[in-house]
């Protein structure tokens, strides 16, 4: 089994950046694709970003391309979602979850484990 935390949310003006990290745990997450995803308030979680076991393989939600960044070091068992340019609608608890395969995807119910999420808030 695997745990996931998240950390790196807080509250940040409009344009500014945060880092988001998901630390893994209980097994070691190099040979799994990660992937990040968000709920605002009232809404539906969506898909934000996905990578493969090595990074060699990314994915992007449309509304995030260009300002959001995913990478990951293995060696650290850790997850990373570095977020410029941030927005009002950015506003959510972004969650990082993992898949037991190499492939990344842009859907839930293809990830298996799930951190408790963290909070950004961004202010206009």
């Amino acid at each position: 089994q695997v745990q996931l935390v998240e950390s790196g949310g807080g509250l940040v003006q409009a344009g500014g950046s945060l880092r988001l990290s998901c630390a893994a745990s209980g097994r070691t997450i190099s040979t799994y694709a990660m992937g990040w995803f968000r709920q605002a308030p009232g809404k539906e979680r969506e898909f934000v970003a996905a990578i493969s076991w090595n990074g060699g393989t990314t994915y992007y939600a449309d509304s995030v391309r260009g300002r959001l960044t995913i990478s990951r070091d293995n060696a650290k068992n850790t997850v990373y979602l570095q977020m410029s340019s941030l927005k009002p609608e950015d506003t959510a608890v972004y969650y990082c979850a993992v898949r037991r395969v190499i492939v990344p995807a842009r859907t839930e119910s293809a990830y298996e484990y799930w951190g408790q999420g963290t909070q950004v808030t961004v202010s206009s």
